[in-house]
Parts: C-alpha cells; sequence; structure tokens
C-alpha cells in the first residue's frame, strides 16, 4: 500500500454555492439562494470585501451562537445539487445541514461507482447526517446503509429523499450507534463494498454513549476493515478534529488494510474564495481505494 499527501480538495462547478468571503474569523457565503455568514474559528485573516456586503446577509451566526436573521430571511430553503434537491434549515447550530467542502468526496463516490461497471454494490455510511452523501452514493448505484446516532439527523435524512422525488433509492435509515451497528453486522457476516465515515471530535449515542474520536476511531476502522468485501472499492474518512493532521489519517489507515494494497490518499478539504486567490480549509480527509489516486 502506497500513500500520498494532496494538499487541498476544492469545490468545482457547483451553481449553488461560493464562499464569498472569509476573515477575522467568520465566513461569508451563499447556498442556494440564501447569503450566510457563519463563525470560522479557522479564517484567522482579513477579510476581501468591504463591510457592506458582508451586511448583505440573510442570516448571521455570530461567535456567542446566536443567529440573526434578516426580516426576509427563510429559516428552510432548497439547495439543488446535480439532479438532487436538498433542504438547508437553520439551527441550533452554526450548520444547515449541507457541508459545501464534502462536494468533491460527493464527486469522486460517483466516479468510483461508474468504474465498478453494474455489479451489484453496497456502501455503508457511518455518522451519515442528513444523507447528503447516502443519496449521491444511492443515485450512483451503491445500496446504502445509513447510521446515525441522531434521530433528527436520520429524519432529516429522509425528508431530503422525500424532496429529492426519490423516496424508493435504495438507502436503509437506521438510528443506532455507529460502533454497535458494525459490531452487530461483523456477527451478522454481512459485507460492504465502500464504507464512508464523517465521525465528530466528541459526541454521544442514543443511549448516552461517549464517543471520543481519539479513543474510538482506531478500533472503529479496524471493525470497518473486517466488512469489506473481497473486492471492495474503497473506505472514505472525514475529520473535523483540529488537533488532527492528514498523517494520523494515513497512518490509521494503513493499520486498519495495510494487508489490503491500493492506495491511502489523505489531505484537506477546502474552499477557494471566489473572487480571490484565499483558501479556507475546513477539514482533513483520507480515503483507501483498491485502484490509484485520481
Amino acid at each position: 500500500m502506497t500513500g500520498s499527501i494532496r494538499s487541498h480538495l476544492l469545490v468545482a462547478d457547483w451553481p449553488a454555492y461560493e464562499l464569498l468571503d472569509s476573515g477575522n474569523r467568520m465566513r461569508l457565503e451563499r447556498l442556494g439562494q440564501m447569503r450566510l455568514v457563519r463563525y470560522e474559528p479557522k479564517a484567522w485573516w482579513k477579510p476581501d470585501l468591504p463591510p457592506s456586503e458582508w451586511d448583505r446577509a440573510d442570516a448571521v451566526y455570530d461567535a456567542e451562537g446566536h443567529w440573526r436573521l434578516s426580516p426576509t430571511a427563510q429559516r428552510e430553503w432548497s439547495v439543488d445539487y446535480g439532479a438532487l434537491t436538498l433542504q438547508a434549515r437553520i439551527t441550533a447550530s452554526k450548520h444547515v445541514g449541507i457541508f459545501p467542502e464534502q462536494a468533491p468526496h460527493w464527486a469522486w463516490i460517483s466516479e468510483q461507482a461508474r468504474a465498478a461497471g453494474k455489479r451489484p454494490l453496497k456502501l455503508l455510511n457511518l455518522f451519515g447526517y442528513t444523507g447528503v452523501a447516502s443519496l449521491v452514493a444511492a443515485e450512483a448505484g451503491f445500496a446504502v446503509t445509513h447510521v446515525d446516532a441522531s434521530k433528527p439527523a436520520v429524519a432529516w435524512g429522509r425528508e431530503n429523499a422525500q424532496r429529492c422525488g426519490h423516496p424508493d433509492l435504495p438507502i436503509r435509515w437506521i438510528l443506532d450507534d455507529a460502533r454497535k451497528f458494525v459490531a452487530r453486522e461483523i456477527r451478522r457476516g454481512n459485507r460492504y463494498d465502500a464504507i464512508l465515515m464523517d465521525p465528530p471530535s466528541f459526541g454521544r449515542g442514543p443511549r448516552s454513549e461517549i464517543w471520543k474520536v481519539e479513543e474510538r476511531l482506531p478500533p472503529l476502522l479496524a471493525e470497518c476493515a473486517q466488512l469489506l468485501s473481497e473486492d471492495a472499492l474503497f473506505m472514505l474518512v472525514t475529520l473535523y478534529a483540529i488537533a488532527a493532521s492528514p498523517f494520523a489519517i494515513d497512518n490509521l489507515l494503513q493499520d486498519a488494510l495495510g494487508g489490503r494494497g491500493g492506495t491511502v490518499e489523505v489531505g484537506e478539504l477546502a474552499l477557494r474564495h471566489a473572487q480571490s486567490n484565499k483558501h479556507l480549509a475546513l477539514s482533513i480527509f483520507g480515503r483507501w481505494s483498491k485502484g490509484p489516486v485520481q
């Protein structure tokens, strides 16, 4: 197995999204028809655009954790991604149900399905949140098992499937703790051709199970390796833990999948400013695949 570093993957050719500016620990973006300003501790630099552009935002999430909405702002709105129509929503946190920096992964998942030809494919999405990756994978041809410990997140995923007009896409929506579900799947003898996960740095399961990524991720990856089929396509991990680095994911995937050959690609997910050469790096990723890096 070989490893490679790619400094960043960038969103490309998505008309529904733009990172308009970032700086002073904030980010200004357009998602669908909504202009958002959200607290972003990774943006240490100065903004490029004048304050008047930032003042045009429909909704602002400040450093104190509060939303301020303009009189015309919508709390829910639609965002198109290819043939999919996704639901964005103002929530109690700064998140709105869609992570635009993940778009390169969505395109890569579709590419992997196309390259595999017409054989049946099964994908496991752990910590699946609102289901965007699950919908992309199902549309590409995977039979998807979507697992999340949050009941509202799973319900949101189902709503996204309905909104897209694809309620019959092959997705199993499962409310469960990821580690416990994986353990049961191992005992059942089930196998998957692809596994993706976006684990939180810290969280609790539906029965108050404590999750700390630095403690729980290594054994989970080892267990997930047991779930991969003999001719599996890939395993994809995204981390938003600030203290981690791409090399950490590289090492973990090498430990879990070292005997399988293939390639590990690691790096950062970043957003590019629409009107400057600046970039906002938001997370790290690692993806093992049987074939060469694309």
